[in-house]
């Protein structure tokens, strides 16, 4: 009897197992996906997530199959496939992201109802921006009208001022702009710089076109930052240096041909658009930029696209991509559309500090760069896409939180010198160290402003965050102050930062007042200290926006900024 048992209940065990392993449906996500239980979109040769996490990418041969079908039946396959419907209905006219809420008006317009009756969803709200001047355009100094057909690169070199004040305006270049977005190798570009002023009129008419569209971008945003002429003289002397930057670049027919010189100088010219408060004109150029920067391949590894470079052409080439990176990923956060620069395989780590070369880097300047890009990255797969379809950040209280994780490990992984960051600690380190008190700034406010962007997210089974997303808009809106209270000169420029900073105070308004509707509220937010301090932080940014609106020349949408926070404050 005990003998026969046996291989009955052996049988009886191997059958249990095998109806557990059963699927009713093949797996058509890669392995990779599946074992760590990740998204997978499924893309031929490689999957985004691989690539992104330089993994190898497979698929089950029946997968393959499925999907050689499915190209043949539809003539190719979508790189990015289509939304799932939403549960509470394709016209619901609240956004989903309770961050966004306050940029649509009273009545819950939609987004692309907006786009119908401005144009352009790229036209920030309360922004007020005018015609852009530097591509001919505007209506005050309409510089298409100063270059003529006949002159050339020369008629552009022409109208350099002279080397002292060139200087100059360098200088503030590398001290404002350098620190936050360091692509530029300074000695090298010293040396081409040094150069250029050495040779002959003749020959400096025969300079790489690129060059001069750099330099010239270059004295733009150096003239952004000086403080010693009047705002719109100011304006109207970079926007001419601007608008010399893009001749040159017509000149090079930047349209056609691009080099790493072309590249750095429209990711320049598109944050100079910015800076102008002309958002909307950024976007456009910066459309032009990632199409030239792919098809320049700077969206490949160097190593297989130019294996036989040196490591600082490589490394060049790395830091040019993750610029345009970075540009493209928090452009489409602020301005809440796609991202494009989707589609690469750039290892971050592959970025290292060569100390045997004669042009080595800042291994600060790399380590922020490294940080910069780790965080670009995971708020490119996880917030932009969404938010530019108006569809929830987070699905799941689960998905929230991996994501609030995802993120916490990223500010875990910089270096301690980006996250002893409070105002104290830096008003000391801005006496000895000004290049990575900006740097911490910036990379403070970018990460937290995303944070705040995931606590945030609301749907019908994810609720709203209230203290996560007051905590993380206090501290990206507090990064904002501090660099008022050091900076301010450039706190009035930086117009990303003012942006992002309005966007939070916007954000804790919307949170106070939705606060205030709850039984007890009123009480709650008067009484509570994590409203009291989120009331102050309102407060602060109005103080500031006022300070930017005085006088005649002081800043429109600065007031206009003003009186959409006050209301919060009623």
């Amino acid at each position: 009897m005990t003998s026969d048992a046996a291989p009955t209940t052996v049988s009886h065990r191997e059958y249990q197992q095998k109806k557990k392993q059963r699927r009713n449906k093949p797996t058509l996500s890669c392995f990779e996906c599946v074992e760590r239980k990740t998204k997978c979109d499924r893309g031929r040769p490689h999957c985004l997530a691989c690539i992104k996490r330089q993994t190898e990418c497979k698929y089950a041969h029946v997968a393959n199959l499925l999907e050689e079908t499915a190209r043949n039946a539809t003539n190719g396959r979508r790189m990015t496939k289509p939304p799932k419907k939403r549960a509470d209905g394709p016209d619901s006219p609240i956004p989903p992201n309770f961050a966004d809420r306050s940029l649509t008006t009273s009545q819950g317009v939609s987004r692309g109802a907006i786009a119908l009756s401005t144009g352009l969803l790229s036209n920030v709200p309360y922004s007020t921006p005018g015609a852009s001047n530097v591509f001919g355009i505007g209506s005050e100094h309409p510089f298409a009208n100063y270059w003529t057909c006949e002159g050339g690169l020369p008629e552009v070199i022409s109208v350099l001022p002279d080397k002292v004040q060139a200087d100059i305006l360098l200088g503030r270049y590398f001290e404002c702009v350098d620190p936050v977005y360091p692509m530029l190798h300074r000695q090298t570009f010293y040396a081409d710089y040094e150069h250029f002023w050495s040779l002959p009129p003749t020959e400096k008419n025969r300079i790489d076109a690129a060059f001069v569209a750099l330099l010239f971008v270059m004295l733009a945003l150096g003239t952004q930052f000086v403080t010693s002429t009047s705002p719109a003289e100011r304006k109207q002397t970079a926007e001419f240096y601007a608008s010399a930057s893009n001749q040159a670049l017509r000149m090079n027919s930047y349209l056609s041909t691009a080099s790493i010189r072309s590249i750095q100088a429209m990711v320049l010219i598109t944050y100079f658009l910015i800076n102008d408060n002309h958002a909307s004109d950024g976007w456009a150029f910066g459309g032009i930029l990632m199409r030239q920067a792919y098809a320049m391949g700077l969206h490949r590894d160097p190593n297989i696209v130019t294996p036989n470079a040196s490591t600082f052409e490589k490394d060049q080439r790395r830091k040019v991509w993750q610029a345009v990176l970075l540009q493209d990923t928090f452009l489409t956060v602020l301005l809440s559309l796609p991202p494009s620069a989707t589609h690469t395989d750039v290892n971050v780590d592959d970025l290292i500090d060569d100390s045997s070369s004669i042009a080595n880097s800042n291994p600060t300047d790399t380590a922020y760069i490294r940080g910069s890009w780790t965080l670009a990255n995971l708020v490119q797969e996880t917030i932009c896409s969404p938010r530019s379809l108006d569809l929830p950040i987070c699905t799941t209280q689960r998905h929230k939180s991996k994501l609030v994780a995802d993120f916490r490990a990223v500010y875990r992984a910089f270096p301690d010198v980006f996250r002893s960051w409070d105002a104290e600690s830096l008003s000391g380190l801005a006496q000895t160290n000004k290049r990575v008190v900006r740097q911490t700034l910036f990379l403070t406010s970018n990460y937290f402003h995303n944070l705040m962007l995931v606590h945030a997210s609301e749907s019908a089974d994810v609720p709203l965050n209230v203290r996560g997303t007051l905590e993380a808009a206090h501290d990206a809106i507090t990064a904002f102050f501090v660099l008022y209270g050091l900076f301010e000169v450039e706190a009035r420029v930086w117009w990303v930062f003012n942006h992002r900073a309005f966007l939070e105070a916007l954000c804790i308004g919307t949170v106070l007042r939705e606060a205030m509707k709850e039984p007890g509220g009123i009480e709650a937010v008067g009484k509570d200290p994590l409203f009291v301090r989120a009331r102050s932080d309102i407060t602060r940014m109005i103080q500031i926006m006022q300070i930017m609106g005085e006088g005649e020349q002081g800043s429109e949408t600065a007031r206009t900024r003003v009186d959409v926070l006050r209301e919060f404050l009623i």
